[in-house]
């Protein structure tokens, strides 16, 4: 199955209109803190608008990943980092309002992996840290109902590929976005435990970050550029869900690296 066109920018005019020339069926919206200020909100609100109006048919609101110099973690306690708590509180509480009133997505990351360790440790351990994160997530999941989902991480918070947290992350019934990437590091590079993750969490997945990589470090690499065996994965992709490449690119306002994702799939489905 090859899927739709799906490109990620920001609220910029020019990376908008960029993405546009492409006619994508996907637009992933990447916000940051400054978004979130009344000018800044603003200004995200009529770029939605505009996307919509542009005739796209899925939008995506991406929370922003960082804070004051922290990921935006939902693991994050209150009593120790309250700025941070309330930043990822009060945001998401935004974002979900606004993806109700436009009809379209709020994505929000489960975890990342990069302070976690730091988070992790304010808790008497691995699960009872985990379980706030779920507690959280409970919360969003409630507010948003189906305009939100949540995305994986590197992190053992909320890491696509160990089946025992894949079956706790089932019985929440979130509604899921799956980045290949990050599942594919988790799993030190393991194509078949990737495939199995994709299969198993199939049912409650709505959107993929579709990005390549080597399987070490997070290296958002462009399809074909890394060791994630695309033409078995393709076969795994729930059809009805969206997707978008999350690919590093050269210039932010060029999209290049991710519509040559999409020929690359498009070449590779040619072939089977």
């Amino acid at each position: 199955m090859l899927p739709s066109l799906g490109l990620k920018g920001s609220s910029s005019m020019t990376q908008i209109n960029d993405r546009l020339a492409y006619h994508p069926n996907t637009y992933e919206f990447f916000t940051q803190a400054s978004d979130f200020t009344s000018a800044g909100f603003l200004h995200l609100k009529k770029a939605v608008a505009y996307v919509k109006q542009a005739g796209v048919a899925h939008i995506v609101l991406h929370h922003p990943m960082q804070f004051h110099g922290f990921h935006t973690e939902l693991v994050a306690p209150a009593d120790r980092y309250p700025d941070l708590y309330q930043f990822v509180e009060e945001s998401s509480k935004m974002l979900i309002q606004l993806a109700k009133e436009q009809d379209v997505q709020c994505l929000i990351h489960g975890s990342y992996a990069h302070e976690t360790q730091q988070f992790i440790d304010c808790y008497s351990s691995l699960a009872a840290a985990r379980h706030a994160a779920f507690d959280r997530m409970d919360r969003f999941a409630k507010l948003g109902g189906d305009h939100v989902m949540f995305e994986n991480s590197i992190s053992p918070i909320f890491a696509y590929g160990d089946p025992e947290v894949e079956s706790q992350i089932l019985r929440h019934h979130y509604r899921l976005a799956f980045d290949t990437s990050h599942c594919f590091i988790y799993l030190h590079g393991n194509n078949k435990g990737l495939q199995a993750s994709l299969l198993h969490l199939q049912p409650l997945i709505v959107h993929y970050h579709l990005v390549d990589s080597m399987g070490k470090v997070h290296d958002s690499l462009p399809l074909g550029q890394g060791k994630i065996d695309w033409r078995a994965v393709l076969k795994c992709l729930n059809p009805q869900a969206t997707s978008i490449y999350e690919i590093n690119l050269q210039d932010n306002n060029h999209c290049v690296e991710q519509v040559e994702s999409h020929r690359y799939l498009q070449r590779l489905c040619k072939g089977n």
